[in-house]
């Protein structure tokens, strides 16, 4: 096709991991019947193999790695490309990396190598992937055949790198070129130095090959960490978030990190498949309501839709699948005039959880209790632009060194209101404030494992009257003059042990105790927890009930307020003359021990909704039906009621 690149709307990314034990590869593939297929269900854009994690190409090659169960007379690529190009359908092309099966078991000499010289990935006998070095010849030899898909399938729509994670190794390539580096392959923190500065010298290798034989193509690399885009995004046409919600990723995986995603100018898209669990799993058919779900979280953040399926080895499309998947980008396709375009709009920069600390929970807790708090939030770090942002979020574990503190002071200085949380502007031992602002002094960790917090009234709003418990430990800090201790600590008789207890869990509270548990200021909001990280390990709704009257007291008027279940989720877009306020009602139930699934689309009725706008608006309407809603306008906000939310409602402000 060959046209400036644009991310297409409604993909399809279709799997094709065959076996070279599976004789009958593409033997009832139908151009036309597979082309028609994805027409019908509204699909603009489908992602189709050249190589598999099998490491077997589908396409008319003479390199040895062509499928051996491909018969010579079909070239199931080329077939494919030219079929959804005669309809309009973009078809990007597949390429797996790190994961090759047929490389792996051709030239063992090529696998990466754990320090007890073992083979990263499936040993023998094990059904699994073997796991290729970058530093290895392999290399140069993905190269090749990326030349190869490139000159056959010129020009392309873009190339979908798959399997590119930091890979250390032990391997003769390995410890060779860090010694080159002066890096010690004895130390595991060079090895993982080393397999970084390999991954993004390939990823601007291969999108400089790409870029040179395609001009406009789109290039991705998958499995890369999120949180690194910042360095990656040179050698990204776009980003793509991968998370098969049933598939391990879970609800939270997406709208946690397509807040930091959307902030790098790039095009980007969120993935999920058809899927009941995750991928390849044949026969296993998604709730439709499961699906309307994430699509409509993608569409509500902004991003385009892509559903992952797997063609079967014969290749012929599971005709209930499509159907789904019909239903679905339908729906999609019928909302793009009030998406093309559209940003969103954020009032709060939610700092990001350095990637060492990922595992205390409190990005997906913050994420969690500020969603269930309708606030409009991005995901930033200390390069963003912070001074788009009226509030800033340091939750729990934020490191603020000099440079740091210098920025957020500015930044408070110029009108800017803060929270920080646990150990965010502290040393890491609690002994020492960093960040001054915060109106604390800090006095080491809590001797207790579990307190108590003792509300006072000023953030005292809907919670319940008495102690409250905090399951993990916090930090000891008093206010200092001009700051006010808004709640206290409470601490128990005593810790508990073996040799001394009571009853069946924490030991109850005893006294108040002389530091505080929030602290705040003018411009500055302090909780003595790791508030967030505890709030995603226990959901202890007080917990939110602090952060939300501490946020109310910082920023009296958010952007958004809806009078809705904390289930409700709702986001903000801008598009041209139009602002876009996303309402989202769906409830993942947890229907296995490991599985959250939605299978029932419960509506509301009479939802309140108000929006600060500079402007009074013209109309407002639902959209797609544009049915009228009536509104008021005073003192900066639109107020109205939204008569019903079937899953999902857009509100139109125009």
């Amino acid at each position: 096709m060959g046209k400036s690149f644009s991310l297409a709307t409604r993909q399809v990314h279709l799997d094709f991991h065959t076996g070279p034990a599976v004789g009958d590869v593409g033997v009832e593939f139908d151009a036309k019947a597979f082309a028609a297929m994805m027409k019908e269900a509204h699909v603009n854009s489908v992602t189709v193999f050249a190589k598999c994690h099998h490491g077997h190409l589908y396409y008319d090659t003479q390199r040895p790695e062509r499928h051996p169960g491909l018969k010579k007379n079909i070239d199931l690529l080329g077939q494919q490309v030219e079929a959804l190009h005669a309809v309009g359908i973009r078809a990007p092309i597949y390429l797996s990396v790190q994961c090759d099966e047929h490389a792996a078991d051709t030239h063992p000499e090529w696998l990466a190598l754990q320090p007890d010289s073992k083979i990263v990935g499936a040993g023998p006998f094990q059904t699994g992937w073997q796991i290729l070095d970058m530093n290895s010849p392999y290399q140069d030899y993905l190269a090749e055949q990326t030349a190869e898909v490139l000159r056959l399938f010129k020009p392309v729509d873009g190339i979908f790198f798959d399997m590119c994670w930091d890979q250390p190794s032990s391997s003769q390539w390995a410890v060779a070129a860090m010694a080159r580096k002066n890096l010690n392959p004895e130390s595991e923190s060079d090895r993982a130095r080393h397999a970084h500065e390999v991954a993004i010298a390939y990823m601007k290798r291969y999108y400089q090959q790409v870029k040179a034989a395609t001009k406009n193509a789109g290039v991705y690399f998958n499995s890369r960490p999120l949180h690194n885009l910042a360095e990656e995004v040179p050698y990204l046409a776009q980003v793509e978030i991968e998370a098969l919600p049933t598939g391990g990723w879970g609800y939270m995986y997406f709208p946690k990190n397509v807040r930091f995603a959307r902030n790098f100018g790039k095009e980007y898209l969120g993935m999920t498949a058809r899927f009941h669990k995750s991928w390849a799993d044949f026969g296993g058919l998604k709730p439709y309501a499961a699906l309307e779900y994430e699509t409509s979280q993608m569409m509500a953040h902004g991003a385009k839709c892509s559903i992952g399926d797997q063609l079967h080895p014969r290749g012929t499309l599971d005709v209930a699948a499509y159907d789904l998947i019909a239903r679905v980008y339908a729906r999609v396709e019928e909302r793009e005039p009030w998406l093309m375009d559209a940003s969103p709009v954020a009032q709060i920069g939610l700092f990001q959880v350095p990637p060492a600390q990922s595992s205390s929970g409190a990005d997906e807790g913050a994420t969690r209790m500020l969603t269930q708090l309708k606030h409009q939030f991005d995901v930033v770090n200390a390069a963003s632009d912070l001074s788009k942002y009226e509030l800033l979020v340091l939750p729990d574990t934020i490191p603020v060194n000099a440079a740091l503190a210098k920025q957020l002071t500015a930044y408070l200085r110029d009108g800017g209101k803060l929270l920080a949380s646990g150990t965010s502007g502290l040393s890491t031992d609690a002994t020492a404030v960093t960040l001054p602002v915060l109106g604390i002094t800090a006095h080491g960790n809590s001797e207790y494992t579990a307190t108590y917090i003792r509300f006072g009234s000023a953030v005292a709003k809907d919670v319940p009257p008495t102690d409250h418990v905090m399951y993990d430990r916090g930090v000891l800090v008093k206010a200092t003059k001009g700051a006010k201790t808004v709640a206290t600590m409470v601490d128990p008789y005593f810790e508990r042990a073996w040799d001394h207890f009571c009853s069946h869990n924490q030991t109850p509270g005893d006294r108040q105790s002389p530091y505080a548990a929030a602290v705040l200021t003018k411009s500055t909001a302090y909780v003595a927890y790791p508030i967030f990280g505890a709030f995603a390990a226990h959901a202890n709704y007080p917990y939110r009930l602090l952060v939300r009257n501490l946020i109310d007291s910082l920023l009296p008027e958010p952007l958004l307020r809806v009078d809705g279940p904390t289930s409700l989720e709702a986001t903000v877009m801008r598009q041209r003359n139009r602002t876009i306020v996303h309402l989202l009602q769906y409830c993942p139930e947890r229907r296995t021990k490991h599985l959250d699934i939605v299978e029932d689309i419960v509506p509301l009725y009479d939802v309140p909704v108000s929006l600060r706008l500079a402007k009074q608006p013209k109309r407002v309407y639902l959209a797609p039906t544009e049915a009228v809603v009536p509104f008021t306008y005073a003192n900066g906000r639109a107020t109205l009621k939204v008569p019903a939310v079937h899953g999902h409602a857009m509100v139109v402000f125009e």
